[in-house]
């Protein structure tokens, strides 16, 4: 039922739509819930290829168990050891990094892929990330301009709910394709520029051809990738 959480049978169904190679929209429909719902459980527990419907459910009694004491839990900056997805917030937040991502960016990002709704407040990445308020401001704003993120406003309590979804890496890798496009079109305007037949006007034509062809393909797999999302 939607709005109510995923039982035990709910995952098993959902560990044999990925043996059968359903897409993530296939399934949510078969169990009458969101996309989004079906592709956090995945991603939380593994991922398509190590999905295992009983640790799965076993690790959601453990989360609904702390969410139902709250005096007994602390924030993950207040104790860091009661956050069980640090590992992996560190572990994402390094590899992003190393892609050239800014570090805090890279944290917030890290944080809210691993966030049980995808989504978090500034005053809670300020607290788990340990950096300060103007800090995840410029990382907000970076995740937001490469469109992995977005912000929804809420009103009651007069601040900003940062979220990504299931869409947030199709959105980016299009957007990045958009970027390799822009630069083939500069290298090619160059090219002419300093001569197509110069050695320089060679190499700047080669790259945007490069560029030109992997936009392209990129942006297919993206768009092939968004149709099972649907």
């Amino acid at each position: 039922m939607p709005g109510s959480r995923l039982s035990e049978q709910d995952r098993i169904e959902i560990a044999a739509g990925l043996r059968a190679g359903i897409g993530y929209a296939a399934i949510a429909r078969q169990l009458d819930r969101p996309t989004s719902t079906i592709s956090r459980e995945v991603n939380r527990n593994g991922g398509p290829g190590r999905y295992r419907p009983e640790q799965a459910h076993r690790a959601s009694r453990q989360r609904s168990r702390r969410q139902a004491n709250p005096d007994r839990t602390q924030l993950p900056g207040d104790n860091r050891d009661d956050c069980p997805a640090l590992p992996a917030i560190g572990r994402l937040t390094s590899l992003f990094v190393d892609t050239g991502m800014p570090h805090t960016a890279s944290g917030v990002l890290a944080f809210l892929m691993t966030a049980e709704d995808g989504s978090s407040v500034a005053a809670e990445l300020a607290t788990t990330l340990r950096v300060s308020p103007a800090a995840i401001s410029a990382a907000v704003g970076y995740l937001q301009a490469q469109e992995l993120i977005s912000k929804k406003r809420d009103e009651p309590r007069r601040r900003d709910r940062y979220i990504i979804d299931e869409t947030a890496w199709v959105r980016a890798t299009i957007a990045g394709a958009r970027q390799n496009a822009a630069i083939a079109r500069a290298a090619r305007t160059g090219a002419a520029e300093v001569g197509a037949t110069t050695a320089a006007g060679e190499r700047l034509a080669g790259m945007a051809d490069f560029l030109d062809h992997v936009a392209r393909d990129i942006t297919a797999s993206a768009q092939r990738w968004a149709t099972l999302l649907r």
